[in-house]
């Protein structure tokens, strides 16, 4: 077995964290497509109606389809905005875990 430095143990920790942040950041990202896609057959149905309901709470209100729609709408956008932020942080934390990889393996390479 390689003996490795403590730089090197630290560096796999660190690599460590990144590969958890990148699995969170999955996790939310297909949360956000999750929902986006219901608010987008929400939408398709609200094509058909004149009417519709939304829930407040424990409770469904009537509203209005021009309601509804900017307020899908606008949940609609938040959760785009949302996704492309997550996958802006995980491409980064991607990348720095490809570097931190390579340079484990260049400090392991060297031990051995």
């Amino acid at each position: 077995m390689v003996d490795m430095s403590k730089e090197t143990e630290q560096k796999i920790g660190q690599l460590q964290i990144l590969e958890q942040n990148i699995q969170t950041s999955m996790m939310q990202k297909q949360q956000f497509q999750s929902q986006l896609i219901e608010i987008e057959s929400a939408l398709s149905e609200l094509k058909n109606a004149n009417r519709g309901y939304k829930i407040v709470g424990n409770i469904m209100i009537d509203s209005t389809k021009e309601e509804l729609v900017s307020d899908l709408t606008q949940k609609k956008e938040m959760f785009e905005l949302r996704i492309k932020s997550l996958e802006k942080q995980e491409e980064q934390f991607k990348t720095k875990a490809k570097k931190l990889q390579e340079e484990i393996l260049g400090e392991i390479r060297k031990k051995s």
